[in-house]
C-alpha cells in the first residue's frame, strides 16, 4: 500500500466545484431501489398554530381520516 505525503497540495482540478449541473434527461432509474408503489408519501407544511396542536404525523392522519369519514360521498365514490 502506498502512502501519500501529508503535505501534498492538491491541484485545482481536484477541488470540488461550487455547483454541479446534473442532466436529469440522461438519468436512469435506480435498478437496486425498492419500488414502493403501494404507499405514496406526501409532505404537507402546516401553519405554526396548527403544528402546535398536531405535533405528530399520527395525530394529523387520525383527524384527517375522521374528517374524510364525515364528508358526503358522491355517486362515483369520491368526496364532494
Amino acid at each position: 500500500m502506498s502512502k501519500t505525503p501529508s503535505d501534498h497540495t492538491q491541484n485545482s482540478e481536484d477541488e470540488l466545484l461550487p455547483e454541479y449541473r446534473f442532466d436529469y434527461e440522461k438519468a436512469k432509474p435506480n435498478r437496486f431501489a425498492v419500488g414502493h408503489k403501494t404507499q405514496k408519501l406526501m409532505v404537507v407544511v402546516l401553519d405554526e398554530d396548527v403544528a402546535q396542536v398536531f405535533t405528530t404525523p399520527e395525530s394529523v392522519n387520525k383527524v384527517l381520516r375522521a374528517l374524510i369519514e364525515s364528508m358526503p360521498q358522491s355517486a362515483d365514490g369520491e368526496t364532494a
